[in-house]
């Protein structure tokens, strides 16, 4: 009892365990020589079946037996359905039993009682009249189908057959009667076509108009007009036909199936060889069906004018086509910006200047979403190419003007700008010799959004007007706006020299070298001599050198001044011993620079000896350059040796192999202990090469 589960019954794990078989071991494996297929196993289990046991046949022999069975089977039926009340297939099978034995009274007592259980069942409607046609009960079939149709009138089965026993009858007027009553019940374009197939075997075409008339108005649909329109059109009625398709077009024209209408209407006229009728069908659909439901009507419309048209129809068709891509381009993905400049691009060379303004305001109206400048870089393109194409093609000058005004109203200029724009509209106002509107407009653009490219454009007009004055205060307001620019520092002085204005332009430059922060300070230096050189001031020059050397003492800073100090010499007016006296006074002060620029680097910077190393190259190229007057052994008894030598890289992940380089080896410099060994090992080598030699 101590192992006894109370769950079990008390009875012990081992008890209620499951024993299976143990398993045979096989001691052969090796395959028997006569084998057993999968066909011959189910033919030995389909031969050794027991044959099924089916009930006896009984005979009935004489009316007592036959009213017990009846009886038996009546009274299993009625239990059954007492079980099993819902059942509708006990109640079919218990009716049909009956109406077996010829006994149609309680057949339809039997259909009754199922009708009183399930009424809306028309299976059971259906088999009820099924079997008093059968048994040819003209009067109880109708009473049934009408009924049926009564209690059920959205079951059209029950209609069909209804009618189909009436006509089969000949009762073709209780036919037409029935199907009237249909029809006041509104059913769908099937039930209406029956009607109309009904009176159309009979040859009632009047009668079938009249049913179509009605019909159009239950289902003002594309697909039922279309179906009238066939009708009158198959009965040679032409005109009556058309008039239909008029009808529908005004009543559908905006419909989602409209486009089916056009294209049936037009085959319609096509048909009757009214092609000029059929083009203009094509044409008003084209116009006012949406562009993306009119894909077949394009495709139809193509078709036709290969077909009819002349060679500029044809090209019509195609542009229409191409059009109806670029719409559904368009639509999918309005920000495509690409996709609009296309689509502009077809409207221009088709030349409809209205359909061609319609699709550009179209396109201008999508707006980038974020006011940010590479969202808006390709969409400002549009404005410009609308302002163009307003002031070359169109030659509507005051739209054009609108369009740059209405752009420039459109960008944030707070957040960002296109120069691109205001020079645009500014020349614009040019061409038309509105001077002052020119100027409010670079004025403005200047006040808003300066930029260089403004700054430059103003200052070159008014340049080639000769406003001198202005020029002026358009430099001063530039460098005002950007002190750190030495474009415009070199360009400001470049035309107070232009003007002969040396000091004016002096003072320009001392102005500039002493802002505190410059773009390209080398570049405005170097104007800065050039321009004292160009006035013959050499010894401003020197100066100016001198001043550059204390801020910086870079390699090309160097070699300028020595090559200006080689060729800062006057030979105006003078004989062949004086300009041989200065050339030696010019190389005299070009090797004291130079001197001064390898005392530099040896000693206060010993690292940049590549730098140094050019340094003495361009000496000796100088040196070389004066022939008799230079002196090369100078230069070549300081020029260094160059030693090929290798060093670790080193990265991230530790030292990732060695590279070779160039290092420079100067006179004053004594070799490593390294390359002393190197050298004995080779003057060893060479004297033993030599003794083996001998």
């Amino acid at each position: 009892m101590a192992d006894s589960d109370p769950t079990l019954g008390y009875l012990t794990r081992r008890d209620t365990e499951v024993k299976l078989p143990r398993p045979t071991r096989v001691k052969n494996k090796t395959p028997a020589p006569v084998q057993i297929t999968a066909e011959q196993i189910l033919r030995e289990a389909r031969e050794r079946q027991e044959a099924e046991i089916r009930p006896p046949k009984q005979k009935i022999t004489d009316s007592s037996e036959l009213a017990d069975y009846r009886l038996r089977k009546r009274k299993e039926f009625e239990d059954l359905i007492r079980r099993v009340r819902w059942n509708i297939g006990v109640w079919v099978k218990y009716a049909l039993w009956e109406e077996s034995q010829k006994d149609f009274n309680r057949a339809r007592s039997v259909w009754e009682r199922a009708l009183e259980v399930d009424y809306r069942n028309h299976t059971l409607w259906l088999k009820y009249a099924e079997m008093e046609m059968k048994n040819k009960f003209i009067n109880h079939a109708r009473n049934v189908w009408d009924r049926a149709v009564s209690l059920l009138p959205r079951i059209d089965q029950l209609w069909y057959k209804y009618i189909h026993m009436e006509e089969i009858l000949g009762n073709i007027a209780g036919a037409r009667q029935i199907f009237e009553r249909w029809m006041s019940w509104t059913p769908d374009q099937q039930g209406w076509l029956s009607y109309i197939k009904f009176e159309l075997r009979y040859n009632e075409i009047d009668r079938a108009r009249g049913i179509y008339e009605r019909f159009v108005l239950c289902h003002p649909k594309v697909s039922a007009w279309i179906k009238y329109a066939k009708f009158e059109m198959k009965n040679g009625e032409v005109f009556k036909a058309r008039a239909i398709y008029e009808r529908a077009v005004e009543k559908l024209a905006d419909d989602e199936e409209a486009e089916v209408l056009f294209v049936a209407f037009a085959e319609f006229e096509e048909r009757c060889k009214e092609t000029e009728r059929a083009r203009c069908i094509y044409k008003f659909a084209l116009d006012h069906i949406p562009k993306g439901r009119a894909e077949d009507l394009y495709r139809k419309f193509v078709a036709f004018e290969k077909q009819y048209g002349d060679r500029e129809g044809i090209e019509d068709a195609i542009v229409g086509k191409r059009r109806f891509q670029y719409e559904d381009e368009v639509r999918k993905n309005p920000l495509n910006y690409d996709s609009w400049f296309d689509y502009i691009r077809l409207e221009e060379s088709v030349g409809n200047k209205e359909r061609t303004r319609e699709v550009y305001e179209r396109a201008i109206s999508n707006v980038p979403p974020a006011e940010e400048k590479r969202y808006w870089q390709r969409y400002i393109y549009l404005w410009i190419n609308y302002a163009l194409y307003e002031e070359l093609d169109a030659e509507d000058m005051e739209r054009t003007r609108d369009v740059y005004r209405e752009c420039l109203k459109l960008i944030p200029h707070k957040k960002f700008s296109f120069a691109k724009i205001w020079l645009l509209a500014a020349q614009f106002e040019i061409r038309q010799l509105n001077l002052d509107g020119a100027r409010k407009i670079l004025g403005n653009a200047i006040g808003r959004a300066p930029k260089d490219k403004i700054f430059k454009t103003y200052i070159e007009i008014e340049l080639q007007l000769g406003n001198i004055d202005r020029c002026r205060m358009l430099y001063e307001k530039y460098l005002e706006w950007s002190p750190e620019n030495c474009y415009a520092w070199s360009k400001y002085a470049e035309l107070e020299r232009s003007l002969s204005e040396t000091e004016r332009a002096r003072a320009i430059f001392e102005l500039a070298i002493t802002q505190p922060t410059l773009d390209m300070p080398e570049v405005l230096w170097k104007a800065y001599i050039d321009f004292e050189i160009a006035e013959g001031e050499f010894q401003r020059t020197r100066q100016l050198y001198e001043r550059l050397l204390d801020r910086t003492k870079h390699l090309k800073v160097w070699i300028s001044y020595a090559k200006f100090e080689a060729t800062a010499t006057d030979d105006s007016d003078s004989s062949d011993s004086e300009q041989r006296e200065k050339k030696n006074q010019c190389v005299v002060r070009m090797r004291r620079v130079f001197e001064r620029a390898v005392s530099y680097f040896r000693t206060s910077a010993p690292d940049l000896k590549e730098e140094r190393a050019m340094l003495l190259e361009e000496w000796l190229n100088l040196e070389s350059s004066f022939r008799e007057l230079g002196n090369v052994s100078i230069v070549q008894s300081k020029m260094p040796k160059k030693l090929k030598r290798k060093r670790q890289i080193m990265t991230d992940d530790g030292p990732a192999g060695y590279e070779e380089y160039i290092d420079y080896l100067f006179p004053e410099e004594t070799q490593a202990p390294t390359m002393k060994i190197l050298e004995a090992a080779y003057k060893w080598k060479k004297q033993k090469s030599g003794s083996e030699e001998d």
